[in-house]
């Protein structure tokens, strides 16, 4: 049988389950080629849960083929950066469009479906998307499992950082923006 050409669509809560088990199966697919055993662990537990805010804002999509999400990713209007940094009473604030940047957040493809455009094709809707709502520049926080990507796609390097997940572990972490304007 003949995988049909993926489908980009806005997420809806019902993808939530879906989601969730992309995200796991992503990490533990494509962790490995960049993290130890236990970092891969501890990524799989605290990276894979789906904000539900994403979701409900309309700015989280996936792509989806033969009734399986292969991809996942989007952006966010809010303050909280990934997934994973805890709790802050600050998270749900809504950015300023005019003076802050917009995040790309939870970003994840199937093992099996990289390299074939899925996340570029995610990022261009994020790109449209934040663009239409006056946003001038996208961060994220990227693991190293995303860099390439998006470093692929056009984003800057700003400062290689530290990803400190809930049970001790710390992931390498790359800050990364990406200007909307001009």
């Amino acid at each position: 049988m003949t995988e049909r050409t993926p489908v980009l669509r806005v997420a809806t809560r019902s993808d939530v389950p879906g989601i969730a088990e992309l995200m796991r199966r992503s990490v533990l697919d494509v962790f490995p080629h960049f993290h130890d055993e236990r970092e891969t662990a501890a990524a799989a537990r605290y990276l894979t849960e789906p904000d539900t805010a994403l979701i409900d804002d309309g700015t989280y999509f996936v792509c989806e083929s033969d009734g399986q999400i292969v991809a996942c990713g989007g952006w966010s209007k809010r303050d909280k950066l990934y997934t994973g940094s805890g709790d802050l009473p600050t998270d749900d604030r809504l950015l300023d469009p005019a003076t802050e940047p917009a995040r790309v957040r939870a970003m994840f493809v199937r093992g099996d479906r990289t390299r074939q455009g899925l996340g570029r094709a995610i990022l261009a809707e994020c790109v449209a998307a934040a663009r239409a709502e006056g946003f001038r520049s996208l961060v994220l926080m990227a693991t190293m499992p995303g860099v390439p990507l998006y470093r692929s796609f056009g984003f800057r390097d700003v400062r290689r950082t530290e990803v400190p997940l809930p049970n001790g572990v710390v992931l390498d972490g790359l800050s990364m923006e990406y200007p909307l304007s001009g």
